[in-house]
């Protein structure tokens, strides 16, 4: 029998989608605006397809969209160029801002759950696709609701963001945690589960409040159950593909998740039936 059994001593949230603003809804909302002030209509799930990069590599993600670059085209008589990506970003910095203040309440049950991980002496990290400045407007609504990790990355901290796994690197390093199978990284998006497997740690996907669900927790609840099983369900299978060791469907679950992470005899992180 192993002796030395898995132990997660860190857990790394991301932000939107995550932990605060269900549905992920703040950033959605201002990609949309920005296309739109340029007479380009995109979908809010053409907004959140490339959810979790960093929001510059995002906006190029929507650009190359074969949807999006025709409508781009059309209206502009041109294919889309990096100025067009600057002009883009730098509209869409205030926009994000401002979105952010509508948008960034904490998930139901985050609270009881950091709670939990507290009592069991777990380190508490964040790392986000956000903006410096609006990765501190975020952590400052959340900290005014009880919610403040231990360490905060965010993407204009690391030279390269999610996919890659440098901003959980950081937070690594920022808490002294040497070894990635005591961490998992739990989020949202695709990206999310990229940047957890390319770490090497635990890498969890949650559906709910996710933008690959993009509901507003109004909009959740309305759901009859039958719609709401299968939404989650197909959230669940992206991550699944993705490569994601684990799928919960609401945040509230992850202690007992982590509790079975730890009775685990393969200390690697793998996937769990």
């Amino acid at each position: 029998m192993n002796t030395h059994p898995a132990k997660i001593r860190l857990v790394i949230f991301d932000w939107a989608g995550t932990t605060v603003d269900f549905g992920s809804r703040a950033p959605a909302a201002a990609f949309t605006d920005v296309f739109k002030a340029r007479n380009v209509s995109v979908t809010n799930e053409q907004a959140c397809a490339p959810m979790g990069l960093n929001k510059r590599d995002h906006l190029v993600q929507m650009l190359t969209a074969p949807e999006i670059a025709t409508a781009w085209h059309d209206v502009q008589g041109r294919e889309w160029t990096e100025d067009d990506v600057d002009d883009l970003y730098e509209a869409f910095i205030p926009v994000q801002l401002a979105a952010i203040d509508q948008h960034a309440d904490l998930v139901p049950g985050l609270l009881d759950v950091v709670h939990e991980l507290r009592k069991r002496n777990i380190k508490i990290g964040g790392t986000t696709g956000y903006f410096r400045a609006a990765a501190d407007a975020v952590a400052q609504r959340a900290a005014q609701a009880g919610f403040t990790p231990d360490a905060n990355v965010c993407s204009d901290d690391v030279t390269e963001g999610r996919p890659a796994p440098q901003m959980i690197h950081r937070v690594m390093q920022q808490l002294t945690i040497e070894t990635p199978q005591h961490v998992l990284k739990i989020g949202d998006t695709v990206a999310d589960i990229k940047a957890g497997l390319a770490a090497n740690c635990w890498s969890i996907g949650v559906c709910d409040s996710s933008s690959l669900m993009g509901l507003s927790q109004t909009e959740y609840a309305q759901l009859s159950d039958h719609d709401r099983s299968q939404r989650l369900r197909e959230a669940d299978h992206v991550f699944r593909h993705a490569g994601a060791h684990a799928v919960i469907d609401t945040i509230t679950e992850l202690p007992s998740l982590i509790d079975q992470i730890n009775r685990c005899e393969n200390v690697q992180p793998h996937v769990l039936v």
